[in-house]
């Protein structure tokens, strides 16, 4: 682990929770309880860990420590899975026909935009959050990105891959132990399915379409294959 870890350098103020150094400013708060009632139990232990493991990741970089906007990387991270909303109230977050990473994206921007400290956000920032949302499952092209983007998607990435990008197994233990997996497997399951069954469109052609094919009937049915319209349109 390198000194970064135990110096943390940060214009923000901090706090320890799972062992872990992270931002501590009334946005950051305000995402948290946000995304806490916008989610099941299941999925914002999810959220807390890939917050975290990106926090990490984070701290135990020293460059890291000294260039990442901890506060836009809080933000979207806590935010990231803001689509999955399933309450009966989610009429202003999940649309019916945008891919749920674009939604989550759109409601972490209206987010900081009526917050009162995110009213005073340059524009820049609030892009950032919106961009490590909405690509966040997009590994090929996130990790090209901004390293606010990067790190939202690689600490998202952690809690599926195990410990690893400077994250030892200790610390990966302990902010597993304190947000638990209890449940995530299948209310991952069943968040994806739901999404497949309910905007079918949003998922095709996308890492989700498997869960469509394996679990839904007929789910195809109204597929059109990108090739053949590319093909389609070229005969003109």
């Amino acid at each position: 682990m390198s000194d970064a870890a135990h110096q943390i350098t940060s214009p923000y103020p901090n706090r320890t929770l799972a062992g872990v150094t992270i931002i501590d400013t009334p946005i950051v708060r305000s995402a948290q309880s946000y995304i806490r009632s916008h989610s099941s139990n299941p999925i914002y232990n999810h959220v807390m860990r890939a917050f975290l493991f990106g926090a990490l990741i984070i701290n135990n970089n020293t460059t890291l420590s000294s260039t990442v906007d901890r506060e836009v990387h809080a933000v979207g991270a806590l935010l990231h899975d803001l689509g999955w909303d399933r309450s009966p109230n989610n009429s202003d977050i999940v649309s019916s026909d945008r891919r749920f990473e674009v939604d989550g994206a759109i409601a972490a921007r209206g987010f900081i935009r009526g917050h009162v400290d995110g009213k005073g956000w340059e524009e820049r920032r609030v892009q950032l959050v919106w961009d490590g949302i909405a690509l966040h499952t997009e590994r090929k092209i996130a990790l090209y990105k901004e390293l606010e983007v990067q790190l939202i998607s690689k600490g998202t990435g952690l809690d599926f891959d195990g410990p690893g990008l400077g994250v030892s197994e200790g610390e990966y233990a302990d902010v597993v132990k304190e947000f638990p997996r209890d449940g995530f497997v299948s209310g991952l399951n069943d968040t994806i399915v739901w999404l497949c069954q309910t905007k079918p469109a949003s998922t095709y052609d996308t890492w989700m379409q498997t869960w469509g094919d394996r679990y839904v009937a007929e789910y195809s049915q109204n597929k059109v294959n990108r090739i053949d319209t590319i093909f389609a349109h070229l005969q003109y």
